[in-house]
């Protein structure tokens, strides 16, 4: 069995893209360090949030030193903090989300970073960002959660150290 020149260049060229895929996504998957989210943030009573000594002051929280905790509960149709007013922490700081919802499950997207995550009642999602220098970064609900789902969005801004007032909550 003879096969044509031009058949074995197209075979070669296929071969060549399905390897090529298989790198693309092996590297999506594992190199660009994208990971799932853990279990192992918790549970809360969504009907009890504010109870929570942490849930019922939403905000940011120091934690040690450059790194700082924020609590985040997502509701129709916004981010508590996030959409009133933005979450503001400090340049070069290495920020974990907490993130929950108290009614139904919503997204939580943190834009130009790998934070992104489903807030689901009752359960809270845990997830770190390493912030650099002042930028602003928009907020995302990307799980349908409603007629206004489309207008829930919100900010974080990242200022310089020196303009960082760290409050307990929002």
């Amino acid at each position: 069995m003879e096969i044509h020149a031009y058949e074995k260049f197209w075979l070669a060229a296929a071969l060549l893209l399905i390897v090529g895929f298989i790198a693309t996504v092996s590297y999506g998957a594992v190199g660009a360090g994208v990971e799932m989210i853990a279990d192992d943030g918790g549970t809360v009573d969504p009907q009890a949030l504010d109870e929570h000594p942490k849930f019922s002051d939403p905000g940011v929280y120091e934690s040690g030193p450059n790194e700082y905790d924020v609590y985040v509960v997502a509701q129709q149709f916004a981010f508590r903090p996030g959409t009133a007013e933005p979450i503001r922490v400090p340049a070069d700081s290495t920020v974990t989300f907490h993130v929950t919802s108290a009614d139904v499950i919503h997204g939580f997207e943190v834009v130009g970073t790998n934070g992104n995550t489903m807030a689901i009642p009752g359960q809270v999602a845990t997830f770190t960002v390493e912030v650099g220098g002042p930028k602003e970064y928009g907020l995302l609900c990307n799980e349908y959660c409603g007629s206004a789902h489309h207008a829930m969005e919100g900010s974080m801004e990242v200022v310089p150290k020196d303009e960082f007032n760290a409050t307990g909550g929002a």
